[in-house]
């Protein structure tokens, strides 16, 4: 016991050596008072429209209201596109269970095609990122009735990605793996595939292709209802990953995640059809080794065919497949190629009876809209022009227009086009342009209407439904006047969006934040917020929700907030623009960065180049990393959350996409790992992590942590437990981690002017 109260001592005098000065013990009451309005109430929310859906092509549509009639339940509505004439659809009553006394919770819903039979998702789990597993039940609107669908033996939310067969008349979804199929007229089930186990599942995906090909639902009907297309994902030979839980259970358990980090095994990954009746599954016979390659995206391509993208594993080469559903043979119609890397198309849509599809590339250097004929022949360019296509918004193929997003003149804004399909006219711009910032649309099927919602970045978002292509409003669907009028004192002083000159001839994107009591003849603190890489842009002239209100309030506490957009990230600046980082995505993003804080602080005499500060989340938590390891003169204080300090620890598909493999690029991944370079910290660093982030894991905060402990570099740190990425999970985990930065922020980096 001695020895051990020696060794305790020990260790607590070296740790007093390193330990940060203590944290204030509060923050100032108006700031703590805000942040509780800000991230424990509901003062800030938005209002929101929806979700709806668009009706007979647009002629009408539904959305889900509060029920004037049961309450605490939901009405799903129908209204008259033209008119507004209103008209219950479906009652909350009609949605209570037999023997219940409650209405379902409607978190999501879908029409057969013909409207008579109501899909309702609902008492919905987490599963990663968003809610995909959860209970359904079918209304059958003509009958009243209203049935589980799943068997007696379906588990409570047990199911995933239930959609009705074209005909309506059967479901098809995923249970614990396998897919079944449902048929609603006696409740027969079907099973159509059934070897699922913790390391093969079908009609679903790996977390990878989750994660970052935006892939869940694995299965698709064949447009006459006879057939199912679906992924099969073999994680065999993935390794495991394991995140501990600590506080649950008397002792801590594991939870295992088959995780490919870069340089790793992948699923081998396949495509079948199977019969919605049931029998052999057919496999698409496509060519090299499925785990060398990847097949992000699968549609039916009409009754008989399937288009299949099939990637490398590089990410480089892009191949259009057609493939006959009935023997699985394949054959390659497009091939993209780009010397970096290559984005999944999300915009390929068929024309002229299926003779042609829309393919998105930017072969020309910029991001443009093809007509690309069935046999990969000919490519016909439908948006030419030195600008870049972020969207594509519809297609009106009877009245021959393409509407599309874009910004040619300002890549912090967002607009929406239109222009002939046969590429032979001038894109018209839709958007009002007395109203400049972020526009977004849903479009209905027949393009006459849109519902459309704009924000700037001191304008909370507002949703109204316009008439296409006047762009006439027609009426407000959610005004957000709740929170328009809880925001305008924060808003006085507008936000400045502002352009960075490097020596280069480069130009950056930022915004500023001054506070409202503003004297410029004094010195203010400088805090960046930052995020850096491929994957998001930071500087958008859109509503930022409650993060942009906290970064008003520090500004009027006494710190001046600004954001810039280097190169390598996604704006809408060509493709030279965004993939000039491939093979080293932190080296020049990190340079420009502080560039862009030189070049701030010498012509702005208002900015204190002495008192910097940056922060970020994900990759701006390791862009915060790069900032204060590499270039330690600009930034005196960090606070990164959640970051990946090691390249060669996150997953394949998004790291070798950016640095191709570590076995070909070892030189490359070690340079751009911010763990590199950490002897350069001389700033104050606080790290924050959640230990059950699946994404980004906490093994790479130890092993950063262990990296200063072993260069003697003092380094503040919070561990949310069991928190995901988003460290949201939890009662007051929100207010606690802003108030955290915050006073952080406060104690290391004192707001105010000075002379």
């Amino acid at each position: 016991m001695t020895q051990l109260m020696r060794r305790t001592t020990l260790v607590l005098t070296l740790a007093s050596a390193f330990a940060a000065p203590r944290l204030a013990a509060q923050l100032p009451a108006p700031m703590s008072d805000m942040l509780r309005r800000l991230f424990a109430s509901r003062e800030f929310a938005p209002e929101r429209f929806g979700p709806a859906r668009w009706i007979d092509g647009g002629a009408a549509y539904t959305t889900v209201e509060p029920s004037a009639d049961l309450r605490g339940g939901s009405d799903i509505v129908r209204y008259e596109t033209a008119t507004g004439a209103r008209t219950v659809y479906v009652t909350a009553r009609q949605l209570v269970p037999a023997g219940g006394a409650a209405p379902l919770d409607i978190d999501d819903y879908t029409w057969s095609a013909d409207g008579a039979q109501l899909l309702v998702f609902t008492n919905s789990r987490r599963v990663w990122r968003q809610n995909t597993r959860g209970d359904y039940w079918v209304l059958d609107r003509r009958s009243g009735a209203l049935r589980r669908l799943g068997g007696r033996d379906a588990p409570p939310s047990s199911l995933m990605y239930a959609k009705f067969a074209p005909a309506g008349d059967r479901v098809g979804y995923v249970r614990q793996g396998d897919l079944y199929v449902e048929r609603l007229a006696d409740g027969r089930i079907t099973r159509l595939t059934d070897d699922a186990d913790s390391l093969h599942v079908s009609g679903m995906t790996d977390w990878v292709y989750e994660e970052e090909f935006d892939l869940r639902d694995g299965f698709r009907w064949s447009p006459d209802g006879t057939r199912i297309a679906y992924w099969h994902f073999d994680m065999t030979g993935v390794r495991t990953f394991l995140l501990i839980n600590n506080t649950d259970s008397l002792y801590p358990f594991v939870i295992p995640i088959q995780y490919p980090k870069a340089g790793t095994a992948n699923s081998a990954v396949t495509v079948g059809v199977v019969s919605a009746d049931g029998g052999a599954t057919t496999w698409l016979q496509v060519p090299d080794d499925p785990r060398e390659n990847y097949l992000p995206r699968m549609e039916w391509a009409g009754p008989r065919e399937i288009a299949l993208q099939r990637m490398n594993r590089r990410q480089n080469l892009d191949r259009v497949m057609l493939a006959d559903a009935a023997t699985g043979a394949v054959r390659t119609v497009l091939a993209e190629r780009d010397s970096a890397w290559l984005d999944v198309v999300d915009d390929l849509r068929w024309l002229g009876g299926g003779k042609e599809f829309t393919w998105v590339s930017e072969r020309d250097g910029w991001r443009h809209v093809y007509r690309v004929g069935r046999d990969g022949k000919a490519a016909r360019l439908v948006t030419p022009g030195a600008f870049d296509v972020t969207d594509l918004a519809a297609v009106d193929e009877p009245g021959g227009w393409l509407y599309f997003i874009a910004s040619p003149d300002n890549a912090t804004q967002r607009y929406l086009y239109r222009t002939r399909l046969d590429g032979r006219a001038t894109p018209e711009r839709l958007s009002p342009a007395d109203r400049p910032g972020t526009h977004g649309y849903e479009i209905s099927p027949d393009a006459r209407w849109a519902f459309h919602t704009y924000s700037t970045f001191d304008t909370p978002s507002m949703t109204d439904l316009v008439r296409l292509p006047s762009h006439a409003s027609v009426r407000t669907l959610a005004a957000n006047e709740a929170l328009r009028a809880a925001v305008t004192p924060l808003t006085g002083r507008k936000t400045e969006f502002f352009k960075v000159a490097l020596a280069d001839g480069a130009t950056l994107d930022g915004w500023m934040i001054r506070p409202r009591v503003f004297d410029s003849t004094k010195t203010y603190p400088l805090l960046m917020y930052v995020y850096g890489e491929p994957a998001g842009q930071t500087v958008l002239d859109q509503w930022f929700g409650s993060p942009g209100v906290w970064f008003r309030t520090l500004a009027d506490q006494g710190y001046v907030v600004a954001s810039v957009d280097n190169r390598g990230t996604p704006a809408p600046k060509g493709r030279a623009w965004r993939k000039v980082v491939y093979g080293a995505i932190a080296v020049l993003s990190s340079g420009e960065q502080a560039d862009a804080v030189r070049a701030l602080t010498r012509s702005r005499r208002y900015l204190d180049s002495t008192r910097v500060a940056i922060w970020g989340w994900s990759g701006g938590g390791s862009s915060t990393l790069q900032a204060l390891f590499r270039y330690p003169e600009v930034y005196q204080v960090g606070m990164s959350v959640a970051p990946v300090p090691d390249e060669r620890l996150y997953d394949t598909i998004y790291q070798e996409r950016y640095m191709g493999l570590p076995q070909e690029n070892a030189a490359g991944y070690q340079e751009s790992s911010a763990i590199t370079h950490a002897e350069g910290l001389r700033g104050r660093l606080l790290v924050v992590h959640g230990s059950g982030d699946d994404n980004v894991h906490y093994q790479g905060t130890q092993r950063l942590l262990n990296r200063l402990i072993a260069l003697g570099k003092p380094v503040d740190f919070m561990e949310y437990p069991n928190r995901s990425h988003c460290i949201c999970e939890e009662q007051g985990t929100r207010l606690h981690l802003y108030s955290l930065l915050t006073r952080y922020l406060l104690e290391h980096l004192p707001a105010g002017p000075r002379p």
